[in-house]
């Protein structure tokens, strides 16, 4: 399976702003945008002026990196977004947001995207009772998330209980369960990332 392997901490310094990739360490004074918010090289402090193409990419290239979406996944998401009704830069952001990897990361149970998906791809989670270890699964409005039965005892998972996640208003889980539903579709105010989509319409729209 292919993947970003690079230092998470070097790509938020890159894209100069917090994309939460490492869990707990993001909102400690360990955070790299904490200690040395700017861009990773050296001539990191010199001052950029990006021409409109520039500012296209690096926003398409944050939120590849916020959700751990490789290009040939963002560009196929990109053209099934153009397909349905409604908004492409919204209904590109929602199936983002509706991957199970990320729905796993807000429902509280893998600190980071990165954690998450791991735990996707090692079969703990079910969706509507049935394991499923595919990261890039969309979910629907409706949807049943747990963690399956015979690894609720992981030390990973102990502390689900007493954690009391801030997540968005489509989302429910029950800590003392371990279940989770699907609500409704998340709308454009649902999503708490600083992210213009209209420049990243306009890049592939070229």
């Amino acid at each position: 399976m292919a993947r970003e392997t690079g230092p998470s901490c070097r790509q938020c310094r890159r894209e100069g702003m917090k994309l939460f990739l490492k869990g707990e360490r993001c909102v400690s004074p360990k955070c790299a945008m904490e200690r040395r918010p700017v861009v990773p090289g050296q001539h990191g402090l010199m001052r950029r002026k990006e021409k409109e193409y520039g500012t296209q990419l690096r926003e398409k290239q944050k939120v590849k990196r916020a959700y751990g979406v490789l290009e040939r996944q963002f560009r196929n998401l990109y053209e099934e977004a153009v397909r349905m009704k409604g908004v492409t830069g919204e209904n590109l952001l929602s199936m983002l947001e509706r991957r199970l990897d990320n729905v796993v990361y807000r429902m509280g149970i893998g600190s980071s995207r990165k954690e998450a998906r791991q735990i996707v791809s090692h079969r703990h989670i079910t969706v509507n009772g049935r394991p499923v270890n595919i990261s890039s699964y969309i979910v629907k409005k409706g949807d049943k998330i747990g963690i399956k039965e015979n690894k609720r005892e992981l030390e990973m998972f102990k502390d689900l209980k007493n954690q009391k996640p801030i997540m968005p208003k489509w989302l429910e889980f029950n800590g003392d369960k371990l279940t989770g539903t699907i609500l409704d579709l998340p709308a454009r105010d649902d999503i708490d990332l600083n992210i213009q989509e209209n420049l990243i319409i306009e890049l592939y729209s070229r």
